[in-house]
């Protein structure tokens, strides 16, 4: 099955809160998306790897994903090695993806900026022919996505491209919201972390409505780039 985007995340809720509305808009727009999670989010503080399992499935299914899958890389402690540089290429080269969104470059949690450079290595290592790799059996052929976006995380990164999404926050809400463990909740009696607060889910709305301000747009999405990003004409530029 090949997709045209692939979204990487190193924890369950890490694509939905970067992206979650872009992917959104595509799949309204006939592209199909899937959802590659690193690790089972197991160190998280609140609720339990079983319990993100249940609310990623709920999460892909409110954005209407093509597949989700989860690679179960140790939660805080996976390393950008080639072991698990080609368990990522394995699955590039299974979905083919033009595009992959994967983690911010740099940011608080230790996990995203190690999950983003493991993810562009993989991307660039899946297209080199003399490394090889086989699922069910199959020798895999070489492929390399056409581009690596990185979404915008805790930190305000400035974006080097930002995505009209002013018709697709309410979905990215509802699936960031399906993670009912992570975020707030008046009534719950786990642990305060930095994204149980009140104020963080507050941030999901006025951060994308700001950056939607500076592009003239009601709401937006930003991202970083690996490389220049080419156009046929300047007037392909809004």
């Amino acid at each position: 099955m090949k997709l045209d985007i692939l979204a990487i995340g190193a924890h369950p809720d890490d694509v939905e809160l970067g992206c979650g509305a872009t992917i959104a808009k595509e799949i309204a727009n006939g592209k199909k998306v899937g959802i590659l999670d690193l690790t089972k989010g197991e160190l998280g503080t609140r609720g339990t790897a079983e319990t993100r399992a249940t609310e990623s499935s709920n999460a892909a299914e409110i954005l209407g994903i093509t597949v989700r899958e989860n690679l179960g890389f140790a939660d805080g402690f996976f390393v950008n090695d080639k072991q698990h540089q080609l368990e990522i290429i394995k699955v590039i080269r299974k979905y083919q993806p033009d595009l992959v969104l994967c983690n911010a470059i740099d940011d608080r949690h230790i996990d995203h900026g190690k999950g983003s450079k493991l993810v562009s290595d993989a991307c660039f290592l899946s297209g080199l022919i003399k490394i090889e790799t086989s699922a069910d059996g199959d020798v895999q052929s070489p492929w390399r996505p056409k581009q690596v976006y990185h979404y915008i995380q805790w930190k305000n990164i400035e974006p080097d491209l930002v995505v009209d999404v002013s018709d697709f926050m309410d979905v990215k809400i509802k699936a960031v919201m399906a993670y009912k463990t992570q975020f707030y909740d008046a009534d719950s009696k786990e642990p305060e972390t930095p994204i149980s607060s009140k104020n963080f889910t507050d941030s999901i709305n006025y951060r994308a409505k700001d950056l939607g301000r500076l592009v003239g747009v009601e709401y937006a999405e930003g991202f970083t780039v690996d490389r220049y990003i080419t156009v046929d004409s300047l007037f392909d530029i809004k």
